[in-house]
């Protein structure tokens, strides 16, 4: 039974509440484990991750959380870290900073490897997606889906975070009309980072805040992917994408009733001794 959620962001980045009121949410959920996962600091102007100068309070604010609730519910530290070829930090440099207990690795801003300009594909307004998709790659979606996977490969190859984020969080505004996930292109761009995540043994999220914002018709990944996940015997780990309190468990019961159709029986979870499997 999963009872637990490690993808949770506070007042720290871009969610609603102080850490300490999803932690009271959470034992009210009877939960044995949360952790959080502050968007980590970045160097260009954004309006979602923790600031540097703000990163050490989120640090010892958690870590102070972590004794008060102890005899309560787990509380654990992590971080979601964007990757941004030649712009974001090194994970390892916030590993030995933070005293990490995990990381989350993401893409929320994909790099024109060829004018070096970023697209931003997450957030509320779709019009933002559009916009950039003109500015920053001349309209081309295929070129751009490559720029979008091939950075999750580099991200995977050089910077070796525990959990691979939304892996298809590309298709949410792109809702049915630039690309078709059918088409053979975009299968191989899958099944080439699939592959290659299956070779480093990292664990995949399965993440529903797409589904609970009905900004997405489906998970993060997908039924389709989910399938090849199984098939290829990847771990996952379920998360919520918790911006507030309301949100640590939403989606859960939809994503276990689809995983459980695939086949999975396990789940992967955080404990004080690691990364371990857990039933559905």
């Amino acid at each position: 039974m999963i009872k637990s959620n490690f993808h949770t962001h506070t007042k720290f980045c871009d969610g609603s509440d102080e850490p300490e009121t999803y932690i009271i949410e959470a034992i009210k959920l009877r939960f044995d484990s949360l952790g959080f996962s502050g968007h980590a600091p970045i160097s260009i102007k954004n309006a979602f991750t923790i600031k540097e100068n703000d990163l050490e309070n989120y640090c010892k604010n958690i870590e102070f959380l972590k004794k008060k609730y102890k005899n309560k519910i787990n509380i654990f530290l992590a971080l979601e870290a964007d990757y941004i070829p030649e712009i974001t930090e090194d994970f390892h440099n916030f590993y030995r900073k933070c005293n990490l207990d995990y990381i989350i690795g993401s893409v929320h801003l994909v790099v024109n490897p060829e004018n070096k300009k970023l697209w931003f594909i997450d957030g509320p307004k779709a019009d933002i997606y559009e916009k950039g998709l003109e500015i920053v790659f001349n309209k081309d979606i295929r070129q751009a889906v490559k720029a979008y996977y091939h950075q999750i490969n580099k991200m995977i190859e050089t910077q070796k975070p525990d959990v691979i984020g939304h892996l298809d969080k590309i298709k949410m505004h792109n809702k049915k009309r630039y690309f078709s996930e059918e088409e053979k292109w975009y299968k191989n761009l899958v099944s080439e980072t699939l592959e290659l995540v299956k070779e480093k043994n990292y664990i995949l999220e399965v993440n529903t805040r797409g589904l609970y914002k009905k900004r997405c018709d489906s998970l993060f990944p997908g039924t389709k992917i989910l399938k090849q996940i199984y098939s290829l015997k990847i771990p996952l780990l379920l998360s919520s994408d918790a911006h507030k309190p309301s949100e640590l468990a939403l989606g859960y019961d939809q994503a276990i009733r689809t995983l459980k159709s695939i086949g999975f029986k396990n789940l992967m979870t955080f404990s004080i001794d690691g990364w371990e499997e857990v039933g559905l």
